[in-house]
């Protein structure tokens, strides 16, 4: 698509989005920027409800920055192994806690490039932070964007961090933070990566990869009669 168009495509999209899914948000349990950063970290590879399940007991251990940097390894990895990836992940949250204490006075940094600057944070992670406890918008791309954003044409990228900018360009800065949440609801709900229930889907009109299936599966009906 051309410029103006893929950008009326993509206010199409979000005007619907905006209609069904009106206060999607975070589904990680936080109640501080700290939090959400240790929630985030723990989530790769790993479920929400199982992050939180872990950080309600995990938050009332380690309040502080300092509490991760000088955390006893093996107990950390205790902790949060059953997130999965625990010895990486508890040796990524030991040292992020110690550059936080050591560089920004034990506070989670609130730009992008100081928060990637700590060990085992990728602007995805960032993003989730800025945009959701910092209240600075920020485009998060999960697999959940990834694939919605493909099928709905707003993409021709694989890479996380050049479909982010994509999304950047076609959606207002200040309903970034907004727009990834609905499109990982949507994923969740009907735009899943096996099935996709397009026959439910209220995006359908405004879908290629919706309409590509439904030609296909058309098209191998009229083989079989």
């Amino acid at each position: 698509m051309a410029g103006k168009k893929i950008k009326e495509h993509a206010a199409a999209i979000q005007t619907l989005l905006n209609a069904h899914y009106p206060h999607s948000e975070c589904t990680l349990d936080f109640k501080n920027p700290l939090q959400l950063l240790v929630a985030t970290m723990l989530a790769a590879q790993c479920t929400d409800e199982r992050v939180n399940i872990v950080t309600k007991d995990l938050f009332k251990k380690y309040k502080t920055a300092a509490d991760y940097a000088g955390a006893d390894p093996d107990t950390l990895m205790a902790d949060i192994r059953s997130t999965g990836f625990f010895r990486n992940k508890a040796k990524n949250l030991m040292a992020a806690g110690k550059a936080m204490v050591d560089k920004h006075g034990g506070k989670v940094p609130r730009t992008m490039d100081e928060l990637v600057a700590l060990p085992g944070v990728g602007r995805k992670t960032a993003n989730v932070v800025l945009g959701n406890a910092c209240g600075i918008p920020g485009m998060v791309v999960d697999t959940h964007v990834t694939r919605v954003s493909a099928r709905l044409g707003l993409t021709n990228n694989t890479d996380a961090v050049k479909i982010e900018f994509d999304l950047m360009e076609l959606f207002p800065q200040n309903s970034w933070t907004l727009v990834s949440h609905q499109f990982v609801a949507h994923g969740r709900a009907l735009c899943n990566a096996r099935k996709p229930l397009c026959g439910d889907c209220f995006l359908f009109a405004l879908c290629p990869h919706g309409k590509k299936l439904k030609t296909q599966a058309e098209q191998k009906s009229k083989k079989i009669t």
